[in-house]
């Protein structure tokens, strides 16, 4: 029997930019353009459909720092504080 190797290739992040010290997560999914409100970021955060950090999250004022990761829909999103960016 011959051994495959199969290689899938690691989701690119975008970046979503802070200027803040957190970002709560239902108004990190408005500013990524992934919802149009805060009543449907509120919606998709309790159904389980977004994740923080590779965990599912259904805290809708989770905050989110530099660094942290979120996903939704297929798409992983990193937040970075551009004030602390060289």
């Amino acid at each position: 029997m011959k051994k495959v190797t199969i290689r899938i290739p690691k989701k690119q992040h975008e970046i979503v930019n802070i200027h803040t010290d957190f970002i709560r997560l239902d108004s990190a999914l408005k500013l990524a353009s992934l919802v149009e409100s805060g009543g449907m970021a509120k919606e998709i955060i309790q159904d389980g459909a977004v994740k923080v950090n590779h965990v599912k999250c259904l805290q809708r004022g989770k905050k989110l720092r530099s660094g942290d990761l979120f996903e939704f829909d297929g798409r992983i999103f990193e937040v970075k504080d551009e004030r602390k960016e060289p």
